[in-house]
C-alpha cells in the first residue's frame, strides 16, 4: 500500500486545517464565526473568476462572499449564509512554490478571509493571523 504522506492533501484534510485554525482565533472572533461556513473546493468556479477578472483559476487561493460584519442589519433576513472559500490546488501550488508549512499557508488564507469578514484592514489581519499562528 503506498504511503499517504506522498499524496497531495484532500479535500477534508484542508478544511481540517482550516477548522483548527479557526479554532486558534481569538474567542471575540471566533464567537462571530460561528454561523460562516467554510468551503474548500479545488477551483473558483468560473462565474466567481470571471467576475472578480481573473484568468488563471491558480490565482485565486480563498475568497470570502457575505456582508462584512459591521455592515450587516437586521433587516437582512433571508440572506444567503457567509462563506469562506478556500481552493485547495492553488493552495498546494503555493505551498510546493514557498516552502511555507502547508498549516501556516491555510491560516494565512483563512485569516485573510476572515478579516474580510469583519472589515479587517491588512494591519489588522497581521496581526490576527499571528495570533493564530
Amino acid at each position: 500500500m503506498a504511503d499517504p504522506a506522498t499524496y497531495a492533501p484532500d479535500l477534508a484534510q484542508i478544511e481540517q486545517l482550516a477548522r483548527a485554525a479557526l479554532e486558534r482565533l481569538p474567542p471575540a472572533f471566533r464567537a462571530h464565526l460561528a454561523d460562516v461556513v467554510i468551503r474548500i473546493d479545488d477551483f473558483a468556479d468560473d462565474a466567481t473568476l470571471d467576475e472578480m477578472g481573473i484568468d488563471d483559476p491558480f490565482a485565486l487561493t480563498g475568497l470570502y462572499s457575505g456582508r462584512p460584519i459591521g455592515d450587516k442589519s437586521s433587516s437582512d433576513s433571508g440572506a444567503l449564509p457567509d462563506i469562506i472559500h478556500l481552493y485547495r490546488r492553488p493552495i498546494l501550488d503555493e505551498w510546493a512554490e514557498t516552502g511555507v508549512s502547508l498549516e501556516a499557508l491555510v491560516t494565512h488564507v483563512l485569516v485573510h478571509e476572515v478579516g474580510h469578514h469583519f472589515g479587517l484592514s491588512d494591519a489588522d489581519m497581521h496581526a490576527l493571523e499571528d495570533s493564530a499562528g
